[in-house]
């Protein structure tokens, strides 16, 4: 896990080197990463769903869910995110996943 100097460091390191342009490209660029990313998570999950659907597996798991809640609290804190920001966007990616799970029953 970063530590608070470690992550001054990259900070301090961005911002003397780099125009605000080229750092808003560097936003840019990880924005689509991020929604990329989702994109393959989505497809993935999918792909999970029929395969519920298939076996008559009820489309909540409430064990699978608090799992990927508490591996999202754990990659947060290894990549010093905030654990909150983290699990608020995979409880949502989870509700949307769940929303089309039912929508394709």
């Amino acid at each position: 896990m970063a530590n608070d100097d470690t992550k001054q460091g990259r900070t301090d390191v961005l911002s003397e080197e780099m125009t605000i342009e080229q750092l808003r490209a560097e936003i840019r660029s990880i924005d689509r990463e991020i929604v990329e990313l989702i994109a393959q998570r989505t497809y993935v999950a999918e792909s999970i769903a029929a395969v519920k659907r298939d076996q008559g597996i009820p489309t909540t798991d409430t064990s699978q869910e608090q799992t990927v809640m508490e591996r999202a609290g754990e990659n947060a804190r290894r990549f010093d995110v905030d654990s909150n920001l983290a699990k608020a966007v995979f409880r949502l990616l989870i509700e949307m996943n769940k929303v089309e799970q039912r929508q394709n029953r």
